[in-house]
């Protein structure tokens, strides 16, 4: 079971795997199984709870006391179609370092624990935001083998009061904790919020292509091995 497993959240029909249309909650399609996390998370630094439903329609609550990583978090779900609700409390009096890794770490667990075996996935996913001047390419694969390759310049040091080298904290917890491989490249950009908001949106959309279900695969798990790992919040 995946560590600190919480079902008791504000939102019943986002982790009864429904999608919201209209204003009513609407179950998946007849005999695709849910695919949703839940974590909770307490360490004596952070208390952190995420909610995750991959087949949602981009619904976002994140308190995290982090702002610019709350506007983040919404970029995800947005253009990667989740339905995410995020509320963290931390040590934020100190720095943003354990509150950020420790989103990271149980948004990863619960994607884990969203995508279970993958099976009938895509599995890879590809995709080059435009943001302005910035370009950002980021590739992955859900192959249960955690692997970051980071490849952004960020020129400045932070973004209002964000630290900007906890971007790369971000994704190594996401990384380690759901079992992704994830290429992160800078093609172009000069202003820091651009660089950063382009890299989330472009991982938002290669997540979304790697996790939509392949009718061609009828269920299967997309590797010629026929198991893939898993990692984080299995």
């Amino acid at each position: 079971m995946p560590v600190g497993d919480d079902r008791n959240i504000r939102d019943p029909a986002l982790m009864a795997g429904l999608s919201m249309q209209n204003g009513t909650a609407v179950a998946p399609s007849a005999g695709q199984p849910l695919r949703t996390g839940t974590i909770h998370r307490v360490t004596g630094e952070t208390d952190v709870r995420v909610s995750l439903n991959l087949d949602g329609t981009g619904r976002c609550q994140a308190s995290t006391g982090v702002p610019f990583l709350d506007h983040m978090l919404h970029q995800i779900s947005s253009h990667g179609l989740l339905d995410l609700e995020i509320q963290a409390t931390g040590d934020t009096h100190i720095d943003d370092h354990h509150t950020n890794e420790d989103v990271g770490i149980a948004f990863g667990q619960a994607l884990a624990q969203a995508l279970g075996d993958r099976r009938g996935i895509h599995r890879f996913g590809h995709f080059v935001a435009p943001l302005d001047e910035a370009l950002v390419q980021v590739a992955l694969d859900c192959s249960g083998r955690p692997h970051l390759s980071f490849g952004l310049t960020i020129p400045a040091q932070k973004i209002g009061s964000y630290d900007t080298e906890l971007v790369k904290e971000f994704f190594v917890a996401v990384v380690n904790n759901s079992g992704l491989t994830l290429h992160i490249r800078q093609l172009d950009g000069a202003n820091s919020h651009h660089i950063v908001e382009a890299c989330f949106k472009a991982f938002a959309r290669a997540l979304r292509l790697a996790t939509e279900i392949d009718t061609r695969r009828a269920g299967a798990v997309p590797s010629s091995k026929g198991v893939l790992e898993q990692a984080g919040g299995q």
